[in-house]
C-alpha cells in the first residue's frame, strides 16, 4: 500500500481536524472570558438544566425530598398521598399536590391543620425570599380544609410553624389573585375572644362575563355566648380584564343585628388597601361591639354607614355618619390588636343629641327609655321613687380593650335642660377610665368635670370633680320662675366626690366629699308662680316676701355640703342679703335619694307682719317638693288669734313680728366656700346659727336630751 503523500488533496479525517479547530477556537475564547462572567455563566447554565429536568420530569421525583424537608421545617407531619408535581412553569412555581395532609399539635383538637384532595397552584418565586407575604396568582382547592386554633392559654396557636412552643403570631394569609375552591372549609378557634366559626366556601361559573368565577361562603359560630351567622360572595377577575379586582359581598347577622360589607379586594386574600362599605343596623350599638370585647354604652335603634379600609394593623372606619334613636352621629373611628389587645381610637361628633339618646350613657335601661320616654329613668323602690342609675360597670369588658375616643355635641333637644357644646375626651388604659376634660355650655355658664373610674381593683374606685364657671342666676333659673330681665346675680359651684362601687348609685351611696355653691353680689327677681311643683320662685317668695314686687338683692350666699358615706349635710347654707339672711340645715341622702332640708330667713329690722316661718324641701331626688304651711307658721297662726282675742288686732299683729336680729354675714367665707366653722358675721364673730356639718339625726346625738329633742322639733330629720 503506498504511503500517502502529505501535499496530495485533503482526506476524510480533514472535517475532524477541522471541528476540533471549532472547539479549540471556542475554548480558547471561554478561557478568555473574565472568572466572574465564566461563573456567571456557568450558574445560569445549571439553573437552565434544573429548570428543564424539573419541566420535563414536573419534579416528581421530589415527592419524598420535599415531605422530609418540609416536615423538618414546620416540624408537623407533612404527607403527600397522590401525584405530586413542583416545577417552574416558566417562570412562577408551580406545585400540585393530591391528598396532602399537614399534622397538627398535640393540644390541638383536630389531627390536621390543613388536608386536601387537591392543591394546585402557583407562587410568585421572589415573595418566598423577599417581602412578609407569599404571593399566589392562582390556587385550586379541592375538598380541603383548614383548622386554625389558639391554644387556652393564648400563648401559641396551630398556625405558627416551627417550634411548637414559640409565641403564637398573628394570621399573614398568603396574598392569592384568583382561587376555585370545591368542598373547602375553614375552621377556627379562640378561647380568648370565645369565637368559634366554620366557614364553607364553593366556587361556581360567575354569571357576570368580566369574572372567571363566584366564590360563595356560609357559616356560622358564637362569639361571647352570642350566635351569629354570615354569607357572601367574593367575585375574582376574569384573566382576560386587565388588572380587575375582587369584588366582595357579605352578610352578618347576630339575633336583630345585622352588618353589610360590600367593596373590592385586589385579591381574595388581600385586605391591604381593600375598597369597603359597611352598614350596621340593629336595636343596641353595645350589642355589636360586644364581638369585639368592647363595652360601649348602651344605645337605642341605630343605623350607621361607614368606608372601611386596612392599613396595617389597623381597620379604618372612615365617613361614618348615621343616627342612634333621634341624635345624629358622625367621624371616624380605627380599630386595631396591638399585641393581641383590642384598642379602639375614635374621634365622633352629634349635632343634636336627644335627651332620652343620652339616658343610655349615665346607665339608664334604653328599653325603658324607649317606651316611656323620661319617665323611664325613674323606677320606685321600696314604695320610694329612684333616679340615679344602678347599672354595674362591665369590669370584665373594660379590662379587654383601651379606648382613646373624642366626642362633641353641638346641641341638646330638651325641653329643660339648657346645655349645648359637649366636648368629651374618654380614655382607657387597662381599666383605668379617665372622662377628662368633660366640658359643656349650661345657660350662659361653663362646666368643666375631671372623671375618673379604676376598675382595676376591687371595688371600682370613682372620683369627681365638676366645676360650675360663673352663670347669671337669670338664665340659670328661668324655668323656675326666675325673671332674666330682674336678675343680675351670679352663681358658681364644685362638686369634688370620691366613691366605692361599680355603678353611679353604688359610687355616690358612700361617697365622701364636698360640694358648694357660691352666690355672687347682684340681684334676684322671682315671678309668683303656681304653688304646685317645686319652684324656685316659689321658693325664694315664699321665703322673702309675700309678693316680690322686687327682686331681692343678695350680697352673698353659700348652699354647701359636706358628703360623709353617702350622706350630704348642710355646711352651711347661708344667704345674705340687703333685708335678711337665710339659713338652712338638714341635708339629702345618695343612699335612698331622699331630701330634707329647712330654710328661714331672719330679718335684718324689725318686721310688724313677718311670716317668714321655716319652709322645706322634702320628698326624693325624683319626686322634690316644697312645704310652706310648717308647723312653725300655724303655731303663730294659732297665736295671732288667740292674741286677736284678747288684744284686737294689735295684739294679733305681735304673733307676726320679727324683732330683726339676723346677723349680717362676713362674706369673705362665704365666697370662699368655706365650711361651717368658719363662717363670721359681718362684726367678725364666729356664727352660731349655721349648724355644724351634719344632718339633724347627726346632731340629735349630741349635747343633752334637750338640746336634740330641740334639734329635732326645729329641724327635719335626713331619714
Amino acid at each position: 500500500m503506498a504511503d500517502l503523500d502529505p501535499s496530495g488533496p485533503p482526506m476524510a479525517n480533514a472535517p475532524i481536524l477541522e471541528r476540533g479547530g471549532r472547539f479549540s477556537h471556542a475554548r480558547d475564547r471561554w478561557r478568555k472570558l473574565p472568572l466572574p462572567v465564566r461563573i456567571i455563566l456557568w450558574i445560569v447554565g445549571v439553573l437552565f438544566a434544573l429548570w428543564l429536568i424539573l419541566f420535563i420530569t414536573k419534579g416528581r421525583f421530589l415527592k419524598d425530598p420535599f415531605e422530609r424537608t418540609m416536615t423538618s421545617l414546620l416540624q408537623r407531619e407533612v404527607a403527600v398521598g397522590g401525584d405530586f408535581q413542583l416545577y417552574f412553569a416558566p417562570v412562577s412555581i408551580k406545585f400540585r399536590a393530591e391528598r396532602m395532609t399537614i399534622a397538627n399539635l398535640p393540644w390541638a383538637s383536630l389531627p390536621h391543620l390543613f388536608r386536601a384532595d387537591l392543591i394546585d397552584t402557583r407562587i410568585a418565586p421572589l415573595s418566598l425570599i423577599f417581602g412578609d407575604k407569599y404571593r399566589a396568582t392562582w390556587l385550586e382547592l379541592r375538598n380541603g380544609a383548614v383548622d386554625l386554633e389558639w391554644a387556652k392559654d393564648g400563648k401559641t396557636n396551630s398556625w405558627s410553624l416551627g417550634d411548637p412552643n414559640k409565641k403564637g403570631e398573628p394570621l399573614n394569609l398568603p396574598l392569592i389573585r384568583q382561587a376555585i375552591l370545591s368542598g373547602t372549609t375553614l375552621r377556627y378557634r379562640d378561647p380568648r375572644l370565645q369565637l368559634a366559626t366554620d366557614i364553607a366556601f364553593e366556587t361556581v361559573k360567575a354569571a357576570d362575563t368580566r369574572f372567571a368565577g363566584d366564590i360563595r361562603f356560609t357559616g356560622d359560630g358564637t362569639m361571647r355566648a352570642r350566635p351569629f351567622a354570615l354569607r357572601g360572595e367574593l367575585l375574582s377577575p376574569n384573566a382576560t380584564v386587565s388588572r380587575g379586582k375582587n369584588r366582595l359581598v357579605l352578610h352578618a347577622r347576630s339575633g336583630a343585628t345585622r352588618v353589610d360589607v360590600t367593596g373590592t379586594l385586589s385579591g381574595p386574600t388581600e385586605l391591604e388597601g381593600s375598597d369597603l362599605q359597611l352598614v350596621a343596623r340593629g336595636p343596641n350599638l353595645s350589642h355589636l361591639f360586644d364581638f369585639l370585647g368592647a363595652a360601649i354604652p348602651d344605645t337605642r335603634t341605630y343605623r350607621f354607614t361607614s368606608a372601611l379600609t386596612k392599613v396595617g394593623g389597623e381597620w379604618r372606619f372612615t365617613r361614618l355618619k348615621g343616627r342612634f334613636g333621634d341624635s345624629d352621629l358622625a367621624g371616624r373611628m380605627t380599630v386595631s390588636l396591638p399585641g393581641g389587645r383590642v384598642s379602639i381610637n375614635a374621634d365622633l361628633a352629634t349635632q343634636k343629641l336627644d335627651i332620652i339618646d343620652a339616658a343610655p350613657f349615665f346607665g339608664y335601661d334604653p328599653a325603658r327609655i324607649e317606651r316611656q320616654g323620661a319617665a323611664g329613668a325613674i323606677e320606685v323602690e321600696g314604695g320610694r321613687p329612684r333616679v340615679l342609675p344602678d347599672a354595674p360597670l362591665r369590669i370584665a369588658a373594660l379590662r379587654n380593650f383601651d379606648a382613646d375616643v373624642k366626642y362633641g355635641v353641638k346641641t341638646i333637644r330638651a325641653d329643660n335642660v339648657p346645655i349645648s357644646n359637649v366636648a368629651l375626651a374618654v380614655k382607657l388604659d387597662r381599666a383605668l377610665v379617665s372622662l377628662s376634660p368633660f366640658t359643656f355650655d349650661m345657660s350662659g355658664g361653663h362646666v368643666s368635670s375631671d372623671i375618673e373610674i379604676n376598675a382595676r381593683g376591687t371595688p371600682v374606685r370613682t372620683s369627681y370633680d365638676i366645676r360650675l364657671s360663673p352663670t347669671p342666676m337669670g338664665s340659670l333659673l328661668a324655668r323656675w320662675g326666675v325673671s332674666e330681665s330682674g336678675t343680675t346675680g351670679t352663681i358658681k359651684g364644685r362638686m369634688q366626690l370620691t366613691g366605692l362601687g361599680d355603678s353611679v348609685h353604688d359610687s355616690l351611696a358612700n361617697a365622701d366629699g364636698r360640694i358648694a355653691v357660691i352666690l355672687l353680689a347682684g340681684s334676684m327677681w322671682a315671678r309668683n308662680v303656681q304653688l304646685s311643683e317645686l319652684d324656685i320662685g316659689t321658693f325664694v317668695t315664699k321665703m322673702f316676701q309675700d309678693k316680690l314686687k322686687d327682686p331681692v338683692q343678695i350680697n352673698c350666699g353659700l348652699i354647701a355640703f359636706t358628703v360623709r358615706n353617702g350622706v350630704a349635710a348642710a355646711d352651711p347654707i347661708i344667704i345674705d342679703t340687703r333685708k335678711n339672711v337665710m339659713l338652712g340645715r338638714g341635708g339629702f341622702s345618695f343612699r335612698n335619694e331622699s331630701i330634707d332640708l329647712l330654710f328661714r330667713a331672719d330679718s335684718k329690722k324689725i318686721s310688724l307682719f313677718s311670716a317668714q316661718s321655716p319652709v322645706g324641701i322634702q320628698g326624693w331626688f325624683a319626686e322634690p317638693k316644697i312645704d310652706v304651711i310648717s308647723p312653725e307658721l300655724l303655731a303663730r297662726g294659732g297665736a295671732g288669734a288667740a292674741l286677736g282675742l284678747v288684744g284686737g288686732p294689735v295684739g294679733a299683729m305681735l304673733a307676726f313680728a320679727d324683732i330683726g336680729d339676723a346677723k349680717a354675714a362676713a362674706c369673705g367665707p362665704v365666697l370662699a366656700g368655706a365650711n361651717a366653722a368658719a363662717q363670721r358675721t359681718r362684726a367678725g364673730k364666729a356664727r352660731d346659727d349655721v349648724g355644724r356639718g351634719t344632718t339633724a339625726k347627726d346632731e340629735a346625738g349630741k349635747g343633752t336630751k334637750a338640746e336634740a329633742k330641740q334639734q329635732k322639733k326645729k329641724f327635719l330629720g335626713i331619714f
